[in-house]
């Protein structure tokens, strides 16, 4: 996913969209217990492990606020407090990979661009439930100087190490909903919980209603916070951070299908 230093956020703050009472929101967080996820009460929390059933799994993900079709590409422009600029393209591929815990996941394909030079790239895995609920099943990631990985601090893959599957969009995301979005103690650890679905937000790709607004936080980084918004049919919208990170923004500057193949070559030489 993912991480949340490249969501996609933007004018909510500026424009006066978020209420008091959003910004008052906290996480909450569930007993440790082994549970089997059959609706959106049931998503994990913490370190809290899941027990999933593959069968129970496609690679077909057509939740509202997030479908990811293979050959949509979604393109984001994210600054920082500095004003410094970057460009990040999310594609997702019309590749699977079998995860450790026995599901087979969608491939996305995440990479961020400072001008031409990649300095992040990602595939992320992704599968959809019978429910219509999106999880994540981990991600290879890497940053780059110089065209050099010098980084892939946050890999992980459920299933391998104590690393689990977290959610990135509920099947009904019911406002003051919680949920863990990845797990691997030390690396990885980001919730989110519903603030809204009744959201505006403007972005450069266009205007939206009815949009779904999370608040993420990370265990590992307790002083950072960013909201999300997810707008019906489009996915990832705006995302913005209000506490402990550079004070940036990330926004939908278009959304586009391309041809076969696209995202694919190896981490830091995208197709």
């Amino acid at each position: 996913m993912k991480s949340p230093s490249h969501s996609v956020l933007g004018l909510a703050l500026s424009a006066g969209i978020l209420s008091a009472s959003i910004l008052t929101a906290s996480t909450g967080c569930a007993p440790a217990q082994v549970i089997t996820p059959a609706s959106a009460a049931d998503l994990p929390r913490g370190s809290t492990p899941v027990q999933l059933d593959p069968s129970a799994f496609s690679v077909t993900i057509d939740n509202p606020y997030w479908p990811m079709m293979p050959g949509t590409q979604w393109t984001y422009r994210e600054t920082d407090g500095t004003g410094d600029e970057l460009t990040v393209t999310v594609t997702v591929t019309h590749d699977t990979r079998l995860i450790a815990n026995g599901i087979t996941a969608r491939v996305v394909r995440d990479t961020v661009r400072r001008g031409s030079e990649v300095i992040e790239d990602t595939f992320d895995w992704y599968a959809q439930d019978h429910q219509g609920t999106v999880w994540y099943l981990g991600e290879d990631t890497a940053e780059f100087e110089n065209g050099v990985i010098s980084s892939t601090a946050g890999s992980f893959e459920a299933g391998v190490d104590g690393a689990l599957p977290g959610v990135v969009m509920p099947a009904d995301p019911v406002v003051g909903l919680s949920y863990r979005q990845e797990y691997y103690a030390g690396e990885a650890e980001d919730n989110g919980e519903v603030l809204s679905r009744s959201e505006l937000a403007q972005v450069p790709f266009g205007q939206f209603s009815d949009v779904v607004l999370t608040k993420d936080t990370i265990t590992i980084e307790p002083d950072v916070a960013q909201y999300k918004l997810y707008a019906p049919g489009i996915g990832p919208v705006l995302v913005v951070d209000v506490s402990g990170g550079a004070g940036g923004r990330e926004e939908l500057v278009s959304m586009s299908t391309v041809p076969l193949g696209t995202g694919t070559g190896p981490l830091g030489a995208p197709q």
